[in-house]
């Protein structure tokens, strides 16, 4: 077991790698993740049987004997698509874990006590300034959300009970099934929500602005092909519709904590879960999507405490962050020959008022 100094050492050395983050911020943060991981490994270290208490698998049960008899298939990938074949693999042997609230996916459970209201507040704010008031049914009674890599459904089921449409799409089929069995035991969730085992870009090319907002958490980290992410976004969206991300900045304390400590010291997920290369900046990212015709609202880090499992916002954005990010209007092309035509017609008015042009000597008495 590892000591909590060589736990601040290690992670302290991997930050050292990499160059571009802000001595302020990487300091008080190390800080006080050392301190937390202390904490851990003094009531956990030693007690192997409390630590591995944490994370159960699903026991026999409905879901479980349903999910040995689902059968193994290979995630569909497309040319130019978003899809990896490595991360569908990785989450292909853990589609059956999608509702084990205390296993490899208790984080994404925590996170929507973050993001869910987040989504919330800035959908009931578009509702008011379209409708003027509250749609019946539920505060997001009226849109239609899509839930990009919605694996098993944890966060497309809270936004369906909040009175939206939902649709949630994933390239791994059997964790729509999973998606689908655990929806199931709630046949009034199921009218409003519905699955699909698809890619976002296969979707795009039937749903054009389709949606009033879509929602990628937790995937953009995974994807293959970030522009064709963007354009698919882009082409589903109605004008002035919403895009919700979450994801992992490229910095050198995302890697020393959300790889070397979460993965390979405390284990909350499972080791090879996230590879750094695919991380991307806030400022990457705003850059990429204004260049597909978004425009960026907002940027808020978040933060995850390993010991008590919950998130909670914080400035910096040098770990995890959330983005916010609205399709613009087109503006109406100006007709020039109208135009010209409407100009004519307003020069000779005056005229036509006056009987024509006056002619010579006219004004002289």
């Amino acid at each position: 077991m590892y000591s909590a100094k060589r736990i601040y050492l290690t992670c302290l050395g991997a930050g050292v790698k990499y160059q571009h983050l802000t001595k302020s911020v990487e300091v008080a943060s190390t800080i006080i993740y050392s301190r937390t991981v202390s904490r851990w490994v003094t009531e956990y270290g030693h007690h192997s049987h409390k630590r591995h208490g944490f994370w159960r698998n699903i026991h026999q049960s409905v879901m479980s004997r349903a999910m040995r008899h689902a059968s193994t298939t290979v995630a569909r990938a497309a040319p130019q698509s978003t899809v990896d074949p490595s991360e569908t693999k990785k989450f292909q042997l853990l589609a059956g874990k999608w509702w084990d609230v205390q296993g490899e996916f208790a984080p994404l459970h925590s996170m929507n006590d973050l993001r869910v209201p987040f989504i919330r507040c800035v959908l009931e704010d578009n509702l008011l300034n379209m409708h003027g008031g509250r749609q019946w049914g539920g505060p997001l009674s009226g849109l239609r959300i899509l839930d990009v890599g919605c694996g098993g459904g944890v966060l497309t089921e809270p936004l369906g009970r909040l009175g939206a449409d939902v649709l949630g799409i994933d390239p791994v089929e059997d964790s729509i099934r999973m998606a689908e069995l655990h929806g199931s035991f709630d046949p009034a969730l199921m009218e409003r929500v519905q699955y699909r085992a698809c890619t976002l870009e296969e979707l795009s090319e039937e749903e054009a602005e389709g949606f009033d907002a879509v929602v990628a958490s937790e995937v953009v980290e995974h994807l293959a092909d970030l522009d064709t992410f963007a354009c698919s976004c882009h082409q589903v969206l109605k004008p002035g519709g919403s895009l919700f991300i979450t994801t992992i900045s490229k910095t050198n304390l995302s890697y020393a904590l959300a790889i070397v400590a979460a993965e390979q010291i405390l284990r909350i997920v499972p080791s090879g879960t996230h590879d750094w290369e695919k991380f991307i900046s806030p400022v990457d990212l705003e850059r990429l999507l204004e260049s597909s015709g978004f425009f960026v609202e907002s940027v808020r880090g978040m933060l995850l405490n390993p010991v008590t499992g919950s998130w909670s916002w914080i400035e910096s954005t040098a770990i995890n962050y959330a983005l916010h990010a609205v399709k613009q209007r087109e503006e109406p092309q100006p007709d020039y020959a109208q135009s010209a035509a409407e100009t004519e017609g307003h020069t000779s008015e005056p005229e036509a008022r006056a009987g024509g042009p006056p002619g010579p000597g006219a004004g002289h008495n």
